[in-house]
């Protein structure tokens, strides 16, 4: 495919996104809230799709894909496991935060933290281990649009260029209108996904394996096979399994539907998205599999199965793989962004202005761009095992969020201890490549958290309007969500 070809592309893409931040834009009103939450207001559509194009991430197209290409149709249970804890997850949760977003006017997921366990500590400690964990996540998104570019490009773009292009839209996006911005172009790019998906799925059928993918397989039936051990699937499925309630950049979704009813949509439309997009990348791993087996590199697998295909689909499918990793990367960049103002800047300057913590937010977004980059630039690993790591810290959040909401014992200091202990334990795992039992960081990581925050809680006194937090939310859900 020719350079100019995917430039033409890019460039007509990012026209008509900037043209939705244009348009959010001139509706943007002031505040916090009105910059990082859309002022709540966002309908049930929206709703689904940024959720959907912020969870499903260059990840799915080109590392779900590398990871069917190298381990075969395992990779589908793994996925699928994730899918259906996300939505018993958000079915649990998501009127929970829904209602105390509401009821105590939070903007991140870390300052629910504080405000329960009415400590400022608990949401700053949280927003530095996400701020540690997402950084190398986000830089997965830059990492597969590189590595596509490269390849569809025969090499006339470049690693870094193709990432330096990522990063820009991005913060162009994120930053200009906030949330109002990335909401808009999120269900853009949500839709470009699955319909490039679809299209795809068509040539496949049809003109890449007109006997049929099943029959192309035969003489690849180890593909076919479930060949994961349980360390593999334990190690990868348990921090993605809790991603809806560990990862910020979600997280802060759930406070944005404007009405009950809009949050039930956002979580059906989540449903039927992630089913179907989940089914489409595995299909695209075993074809790239059947086509161009011994790849040196699996990620490249998606790149290499779309230089089989028209250069006009294979644009349109790049787009789409683009579009999903720009909308991760720019909800990543403003969560951070506003976790890190509301979280750690409100925490050692309580008497700041709204006016002024917002200015030092807006500020941060090119700083954490950047930082994304220069990690990416990197390139430390496989793009699904590296993703795996960012959530498996993330993971660490867990006890203490499970606490907040379900624990009336739980308390300030069991929240800080569990995440510092667990992160801090999790984090030195990985960098020394400890697999005790031969049981993956998170296992063991999370099992520590647990321990900690459950001992510490019951060592130290709650806080003393505890009832008042878990009573004002447990009756809004009760009365509005499942009346």
């Amino acid at each position: 495919m020719s350079r100019t070809l995917i430039l033409a592309g890019i460039a007509l893409w990012f026209t008509l996104g900037s043209l939705l931040s244009w348009h959010a834009r001139r509706n943007l009103g002031k505040g916090m809230i009105e910059y990082f939450l859309a002022d709540r207001k966002v309908g049930g559509f929206i709703s689904a799709m940024t959720y959907s194009a912020t969870t499903y991430s260059a990840f799915m197209m080109v590392g779900l894909v590398g990871l069917t290409y190298s381990s075969g149709i395992g990779s589908l249970g793994f996925e699928m496991t994730y899918l259906a804890a996300t939505v018993i997850l958000m079915v649990i949760f998501a009127p929970r935060y829904w209602a105390a977003g509401k009821i105590y006017q939070l903007v991140t997921p870390s300052e629910l933290l504080s405000k329960r366990y009415g400590s400022p500590s608990a949401g700053a400690v949280s927003a530095v281990l996400c701020l540690v964990m997402l950084i190398p996540y986000a830089s997965v998104q830059l990492m597969g649009t590189g590595y596509l570019l490269e390849i569809l490009s025969g090499g006339a773009i470049s690693f870094t260029a193709g990432m330096i292009i990522a990063a820009g839209v991005s913060f162009v996006f994120s930053w200009w209108a906030g949330l109002r911005s990335v909401a808009l172009t999120d269900a853009f790019q949500a839709v470009i996904m699955l319909a490039a998906s679809l299209l795809l799925l068509g040539f496949i059928a049809f003109a890449l394996f007109p006997e049929g993918l099943q029959g192309a397989l035969s003489a690849r039936r180890d593909l076919l096979e479930v060949s994961w051990s349980f360390p593999l699937f334990l190690g990868l499925t348990l921090p993605w399994a809790f991603f809806a309630v560990t990862n910020p950049q979600v997280v802060q979704r759930l406070y944005i539907p404007s009405s009950v009813g809009n949050l039930r949509k956002m979580i059906l439309g989540f449903s039927a998205f992630g089913f179907v997009y989940t089914v489409l990348c595995v299909v695209f791993g075993l074809a790239a599999a059947a086509k161009m087996p011994g790849l040196e590199k699996a990620d490249n697998a998606m790149a290499m199965l779309l230089s089989s295909v028209p250069a006009p689909l294979a644009l349109v499918v790049f787009l789409s793989i683009m579009a999903a990793a720009v909308s991760t990367m720019n909800s990543i960049i403003l969560t951070l962004s506003s976790m890190f103002g509301r979280d750690v800047v409100k925490a050692l300057l309580p008497d700041i202005s709204e006016e002024s913590e917002l200015r030092i937010c807006r500020l941060l977004i090119p700083i954490i761009t950047i930082a994304c980059f220069f990690f990416a630039r990197m390139q430390l690993g496989l793009i699904a095992v590296l993703s795996a790591m960012a959530s498996g810290g993330l993971l660490m959040q867990l006890p203490a969020t499970l606490g907040a909401f379900f624990w009336k014992k739980a308390t300030a200091a069991g929240a800080v201890s569990s995440m510092v202990v667990g992160g801090i334990a999790v984090g030195f795992m990985y960098v020394e490549g400890l697999k005790p039992l031969g049981h993956w960081p998170p296992l063991w990581g999370i099992l520590l958290s647990g321990v900690v925050f459950i001992a510490v809680s019951l060592a130290t006194k709650p806080p003393l309007d505890t009832d008042r937090f878990l009573s004002s939310v447990e009756g809004f859900v009760r009365d509005r969500f499942w009346s």
